[in-house]
């Protein structure tokens, strides 16, 4: 890496509309932690530096968009048994940094996910870019994520005839037949319809389809 530190055209991130990003560092070289946090502060992302992978799995999880920029060389978990262990954590994009990178290791470390393989020394930019990246992709994770949570949340709003319902109506059937697949009238599956797209905040059945695509729900059964 180099030791100056190139301006980018990357703005500062705001904390009053977003929660500033943060850019957690594995590396055991204090020399590289305390130059990675310095423009990675400058860049306006919070740095978070740790000296072994054990240190940062011990840091609780936070959902704020974050990456992890992870040296593959460690004292204890190395980094790509470290990756394996945070492969769950979607929402925080790997870059991987080293010394010594070959073909099998790089090839290892990005079919698991990782969005970059960076070989010491490096460029800023080439490292800033990197995080750029990492951090985008780590907002569209979150967003979505948000997303199926407040789906899940309106959908426990249901009842089970209203989730009844909206199975079969997101499957293709009309009113009538779905009030034929629960034995109830039309009249009486129009009105558990409307609850359902009030509580599910759903402006056309269109988007009712794709609520519970989202939901994954299991297909109704027609008979």
């Amino acid at each position: 890496m180099n030791s100056s530190i190139v301006r980018s055209d990357e703005p500062r991130s705001s904390s009053l509309s977003h929660p500033t990003p943060i850019v957690f560092v594995v590396d055991d070289d204090i020399s590289v932690r305390e130059s990675l946090e310095l423009l990675i502060d400058w860049a306006g992302w919070r740095p978070e530096t740790f000296s072994s992978a054990q240190a940062f799995l011990a840091r609780p999880r936070v959902l704020v968009p974050s990456c992890l920029v992870l040296d593959v060389s460690l004292p204890d978990l190395n980094g790509l048994d470290l990756q394996q262990r945070v492969a769950a954590r979607s929402d925080m994009p790997i870059i991987f940094i080293t010394g010594y990178g070959d073909v099998p290791m790089t090839v290892r470390a990005m079919k698991a996910g990782a969005v970059e393989f960076l070989t010491k020394p490096f460029g800023d930019e080439a490292l800033l870019s990197a995080i750029r990246h990492a951090i985008e992709r780590s907002h569209t994770t979150l967003d979505h994520e948000a997303e199926i949570r407040a789906l899940q949340d309106c959908y426990a709003l249901l009842s089970p005839r209203e989730r009844e319902v909206m199975a079969l109506v997101v499957s293709g059937l009309l009113n009538k037949q779905t009030g034929g697949n629960l034995g109830i009238s039309e009249i009486t599956v129009k009105a558990h319809r409307g609850k359902v797209m009030g509580k599910m905040k759903a402006d056309s059945l269109a988007d009712l389809v794709k609520m519970a695509e989202c939901l994954r729900l299991a297909p109704a059964p027609k008979v």
